[in-house]
């Protein structure tokens, strides 16, 4: 048998360019989100206990009053605040894109694939802002640590003088 060669032509629209580009997903895709949020979730939290506990030695450390470091102390509880809204923000879009998860298989079960494709979308760039502000509490954190060690500037001494005085032992 021979096979005749068909010719197609396709000539686009808003119509069929806008149904071709919705995913079809099921509803296992929502359902991957969650292990990620969850373990994410649980980072979260633990970041909070860890500045719950670092907020509480910094309230015992105040409470002396020493004049040396009340210049660190307010640099510090300044730097906890910013650190307390970025974790609760966080810990608010991890939960938004949970419950925006549930949501869009709740639409997936009763086959309203458009509802679907656009709460699945949102659960996404919900975890992507929960997980860009994760990022800036990082770049946070790492700043209330250089304000601890500020007051031993002295001491600051490259690797590469640390080695080589090293080697010389």
């Amino acid at each position: 048998m021979h096979q005749q060669e068909s010719t197609f032509t396709f000539v686009p629209s808003k119509k069929s360019l806008y149904y071709n580009t919705i995913m079809e997903i099921s509803i296992n895709t929502p359902a991957l989100l969650f292990p990620a949020i969850s373990l994410i979730m649980l980072a979260y939290t633990n970041r909070f206990l860890a500045l719950a506990n670092v907020i509480r030695q910094l309230h015992d450390r105040y409470q002396q009053k020493d004049e040396k470091t009340q210049a660190l102390l307010h640099a510090q509880i300044k730097n906890l605040k910013y650190r307390l809204r970025l974790i609760k923000n966080m810990q608010i879009m991890g939960v938004l894109a949970f419950v925006t998860c549930i949501l869009c298989m709740f639409f997936i079960y009763n086959q309203w694939t458009h509802w679907a494709s656009i709460s699945f979308a949102l659960a996404l760039i919900l975890f992507c802002v929960s997980l860009a502000l994760s990022l800036f509490e990082l770049i946070s954190s790492t700043k209330s640590l250089e304000i601890e060690l500020s007051d031993m500037q002295d001491i600051d001494e490259s690797i590469v003088d640390n080695l080589k005085r090293m080697m010389k032992e």
